[in-house]
């Protein structure tokens, strides 16, 4: 199935409008506080996976319980291994936050959640509640186009390869100066694939990124780092972003089997405030 980013859907309960050529869609006319309904689920799936990243509009703040229950409707609900900062209550909802005491915010290099575990997460919800007057913007980066990209040689070199995959040095004191701490002790290394097809589409996407990936495992160094910095600079090329601007209680639902984003630091020292749950996935394979 492949991305159809350039025509806007109409659902029974909401419109999905392309947000650019290459990625993404601005949904109107669902209210995410009321269950979802099947077919409302359904439609959100078959929208998600058109698109890649979704835009709800025009939305109120989700009580951590809605938004605990709208996570839940697309799967397990996913804790995160470091001592991150979350709500108080709600060890699965991660706190973005930022003001005039911040050195660091949250997702500020070109990632994909959390590729460091066996099972990366399927998905994640992020709604900002609070934004500043200026700055904040997310982008993001379609790794399906980015991997069409690549030329056929570096295909087949890439064919089979798996990275080693580690979050410590990533965490190391991250998140000190809010109370946070590092990944725990007893998080080893995993194996995945440089090149992943997703589950559900069928599609290849590059599977790397600079904070967690270490080396591409059976390959001399040389080798691993010509090749992971030719999937890294090929992943961030502006022609497969968008930049996302944000309204106050938007929320984004990316699909983190082949989207990358990096959530800009610019608006220092004004406050930046929002929640994040994130679901579980698979194996990639």
């Amino acid at each position: 199935m492949p991305l159809n980013t350039k025509v806007t859907k109409v659902y029974e309960s909401f419109v999905a409008k392309p947000y650019s050529p290459v990625l993404g869609a601005e949904v109107y006319g669902i209210d995410l506080t009321q269950p979802l309904s099947n077919k409302q689920h359904a439609d959100i799936q078959d929208a998600f996976l058109t698109y890649g990243v979704l835009f709800f509009k025009q939305q109120q703040p989700l009580h951590p319980d809605q938004h605990l229950a709208l996570g839940r409707r697309f799967g397990k609900l996913h804790v995160h291994p470091a001592k991150v900062p979350t709500v108080e209550g709600y060890p699965e909802i991660i706190r973005i936050y930022a003001d005039e005491n911040s050195t660091v915010a949250n997702g500020t290099a070109w990632h994909t959640d959390v590729t460091f575990e066996k099972t990366p997460p399927m998905g994640t919800m992020l709604q900002i509640h609070t934004i500043p007057e200026l700055g904040g913007d997310t982008l993001f980066s379609n790794l399906y186009t980015a991997y069409d990209a690549l030329s056929e040689p570096i295909k087949k070199i890439c064919k089979g390869l798996t990275q080693r995959v580690s979050g410590h040095a990533y965490f190391k004191g991250r998140y000190a100066e809010r109370g946070g701490g590092d990944l725990a002790d007893d998080i080893s290394p995993v194996d995945h694939p440089v090149i992943r097809i997703h589950p559900e589409t069928g599609r290849k996407a590059i599977f790397v990124n600079r904070p967690f990936t270490e080396s591409i495992n059976d390959l001399t160094k040389v080798e691993s780092d010509s090749i992971l910095n030719i999937l890294f600079e090929q992943a961030e090329k502006p022609e497969h972003q968008i930049r996302y601007r944000w309204s106050v209680n938007d929320l984004a639902f990316w699909d983190n089997r082949c989207v990358m984003h990096y959530a800009m630091f610019d608006y220092w020292p004004q406050l930046r405030v929002g929640h994040r749950v994130t679901i579980v996935g698979d194996q990639p394979y």
